[in-house]
């Protein structure tokens, strides 16, 4: 818990996804290198590099880019179905944080045992925090646990829960939100998909912070190029929301 709170402070990051497009114009390292420069020009806190469309060296090459890069600089990490190799690059290129996209609930309880001792084994060698999904988007319910039982577990399992709603894109639903926020109490949840500018409010309300990436993009959709209207747009309904805090706390 404390981990996530060291690396972002006690405000609400914004994470940007670098989704790791390429095409026959530019390849994933040269666009990933246009959208951070882009991403921080406009005040998002942090770039989360991920081989959604790239491949896992894709993702070595830009974080090695990343960490060449002076001042303090926030980024992580999230290897899609290699979780040690997310833990290994993101401890080689020094991420201050790494993403999974479920530490709980996506297994039967025979593998869950195994995959619980292997985590808490890699956790002990990365200094950064933990994001983990737990009821995770494209992600299915194998626990035979309660929605309860998985986030408690979740909660030993990571520094911050990612909860998300039925895929990437579509919003998370604030009642799933509210739900999850009663079990969790104060440790840190991060809203992590379907962000739009219309649920700023919901989202840092209830949310300790914001992962986005389809919003930021043209149309609306992962597949598309990032649009800097969309990303300045996004962050000044943030800095609204958090202007109108400071002055409800105020009155």
């Amino acid at each position: 818990m404390m981990r996530y709170y060291e690396v972002f402070g006690y405000r609400k990051p914004v994470i940007a996804m670098l989704h790791l497009k390429g095409d026959a114009r530019k390849s994933p390292l040269e666009r990933a290198k246009e959208e951070t420069e882009l991403y921080l020009s406009r005040g998002v806190d942090a770039v989360l590099v991920e081989n959604y469309f790239g491949s896992a060296e894709d993702c070595r090459q830009v974080l090695d880019w990343l960490s060449r890069q002076s001042g303090a600089l926030c980024y992580g990490v999230n290897i899609l179905g290699d979780m040690d190799l997310g833990f290994r690059l993101a401890r080689e290129y020094g991420a201050a944080f790494l993403q999974l996209d479920s530490v709980c609930g996506h297994l039967a309880p025979f593998q869950d045992d195994m995959f619980a001792r292997k985590l808490a084994q890699l956790r002990k060698t990365f200094d950064g925090a933990v994001l983990g999904g737990v009821r995770f988007k494209y992600q299915p319910v194998c626990s035979g646990r309660t929605e309860e039982e998985d986030l408690r577990l979740g909660m030993e399992r990571c520094d911050a829960v990612v909860v998300t709603g039925t895929g990437t894109g579509i919003g998370t639903p604030v009642e799933k939100m509210r739900r999850f926020r009663k079990t969790l109490g104060d440790f840190p949840m991060v809203v992590g998909a379907g962000c739009t500018v219309e649920t700023v409010p919901e989202t840092f309300e209830v949310g300790d912070g914001a992962i986005v990436g389809s919003y930021f993009k043209e149309a609306h959709n992962a597949m598309g190029d990032v649009e800097a209207a969309y990303v300045a747009r996004f962050m000044e309904a943030k800095r609204q929301w958090e202007r109108s805090r400071v002055s409800w706390n105020r009155s």
